[in-house]
């Protein structure tokens, strides 16, 4: 019977070690992937609200637009 509770307790201690080693690695790894990646500038469409990409949107006298016809349409073309 002390066989299998020491058994049990030393499978527990590796499980517990192994994770948390995995755990550690996860955490370590997530900062680079997040570094890499950058966040685009948004531009919100003057007529309608849309969000777009800063380089994405048409630029008028009145601000930026989703797309060349709300440009149009608000700005009277």
């Amino acid at each position: 019977m002390k066989l299998l509770v020491v058994l049990l307790a030393l499978l527990a201690g590796v499980w517990l070690w192994q994770r948390g080693r995995r755990l550690k690695d996860h955490r370590d790894a997530a900062p680079r992937a997040n570094h890499k990646a950058r966040a685009l500038p948004m531009v919100s469409c003057a007529r309608c609200g849309v969000h777009v990409p800063g380089h994405e949107a048409v630029v008028g006298r009145h601000g930026s637009y989703c797309t060349l016809t709300h440009r149009r349409e608000s700005e009277g073309e």
